[in-house]
């Protein structure tokens, strides 16, 4: 083997060694990313079967129902409810009225399954995404409209 083509095969052999830690650190970074969908945006089909996502807005009044470990409650943007499931030790600030994120899977009987919920941690405070989800929904709610001003700045 000449000089020129040991140098050629270790330049190939260095580009193909740093296209396969390319691949699989893109790979591992898509499988990590977790988006954030609206109950209207589940509504519409526009989330990701069989993928983990954050679902997010308000805990419906009245939907809560506990059965053991397992709590059952609808998550709204006031234009469409989703049925959530989830089974563990809800956050202290969860309560009906209060927003939500819920991250987990549709399940094919279209509930979702929560793996974790979160709970918005003061009265001030929802996140971005989940209040302008409720902004473009139509909810007219006083206090919604002073977080989306509040967080918007």
């Amino acid at each position: 083997m000449t000089p020129r083509r040991k140098r050629l095969t270790i330049v190939l052999g260095i580009v193909v060694l740093v296209s396969a830690a390319a691949a699989l650190v893109l790979n591992a970074f898509r499988s990590n990313l977790v988006f954030f969908y609206s109950p209207s945006q589940v509504a519409a089909k526009e989330a990701p079967l069989g993928r983990t996502f954050r679902l997010g807005g308000l805990v419906k009044e009245g939907s809560v129902r506990r059965e053991g470990v397992v709590v059952r409650f609808a998550v709204t943007d006031t234009a469409q409810t989703i049925p959530v499931r989830y089974s563990g030790i809800l956050p202290d600030l969860f309560k009906e009225g209060k927003g939500v994120v819920a991250q987990g899977q549709v399940g094919e009987d279209g509930v979702f399954v929560a793996r974790e919920v979160l709970a918005k941690h003061d009265e001030n405070y929802m996140p971005p995404e989940a209040a302008d989800a409720l902004k473009r929904a139509g909810a007219v709610n006083e206090k919604i409209g002073k977080t989306v001003a509040k967080d918007a700045r």
